[in-house]
């Protein structure tokens, strides 16, 4: 499995979304590379990731690819970051395998009760004869980011650049649709009170995240009071890219905090 391992200090491994191309998130990768050591890779049934996907397990293939990019990157444990589908594969990690996540962070994601909705499913019934309307319907993103870098004309800058990782790293709908498909095989809810973890919730804007309503993602609540919100101003659903060095500083600060929670708590007691 190929993996990106760069930077030094806390490790931290990031899990990208549905697309499953770790690229899409460059700007994340690089702003958290200057604060700690950052781990990423495609998702394991992209041909790029050169990483084994069972069939057979489905999901929890993802899940099994965090474990595996830790063996192969020499860590024990590290902070657990996964970016809107990839935070239920985080939380799902962090439930089976709590000796290797020292914290979770879920940027912007789905709840465990997702299960696909009626455009979701209109999308998934012909991925291929309709990728030129998804392309169409992601315009609706361009509020946020226009938002986060002030005004229409940079952030028409900022589209741009996306756009362009995106048709150099292009995504294909048949795997987004299968990805979707598979939550319906799951019971994530079932899984997810064994996450006893610090967890960080980082959502954008309420009127800005036109993908995974904020008030959704803070259905993560439930989890209990080791559950910690952050608020990303003036961005939506894209924040790990539209404003990269302060998703970074979240999401570093709060994984350092909780590797030196435990010592702090062992000299206290």
């Amino acid at each position: 499995m190929k993996i990106v391992d760069r930077g030094g200090g806390t490790p931290v491994v990031v899990v990208p979304g549905i697309q499953g191309r770790w690229e899409w998130m460059k700007p994340a990768i690089d702003a958290l590379a200057q604060r700690c050591r950052v781990i990423t890779f495609s998702l394991a049934d992209e041909p790029s990731c050169g990483g084994p996907f069972d069939e057979s397990r489905g999901f929890w293939s993802y899940v099994e690819q965090v474990r595996a990019a830790l063996d192969a990157a020499g860590i024990g444990a590290a902070a657990i970051c996964g970016v809107s589908y990839g935070g239920l594969i985080a939380a799902a990690f962090a439930a089976r395998y709590p000796e290797r996540a020292a914290s979770l962070v879920l940027v912007s994601a789905p709840p465990p009760s997702w299960k696909p909705d009626r455009r979701v499913r209109f999308y998934m019934h012909a991925p291929r004869l309709l990728t030129p309307v998804f392309l169409l319907a992601s315009l609706r993103m361009y509020p946020e980011i226009a938002a986060a870098n002030g005004g229409s004309l940079r952030g028409l800058a900022a589209g741009l650049a996306h756009a362009w990782r995106v048709l150099t790293h292009m995504f294909s709908p048949r795997r987004m649709a299968r990805r979707a498909g598979l939550l319906a095989e799951v019971d994530l809810a079932a899984e997810l009170p064994r996450v006893t973890q610090p967890t960080l919730v980082v959502t954008g804007e309420p009127v800005l995240d036109r993908v995974v309503p904020v008030d959704a993602t803070r259905e993560y609540a439930a989890l209990g009071p080791h559950v910690r919100f952050e608020t990303i101003a003036r961005t939506g659903h894209l924040g790990s890219i539209t404003r990269p060095d302060e998703f970074a500083r979240l999401v570093v600060s709060f994984a350092d905090q909780a590797v030196h929670a435990p010592a702090l708590r062992r000299r206290v007691g």
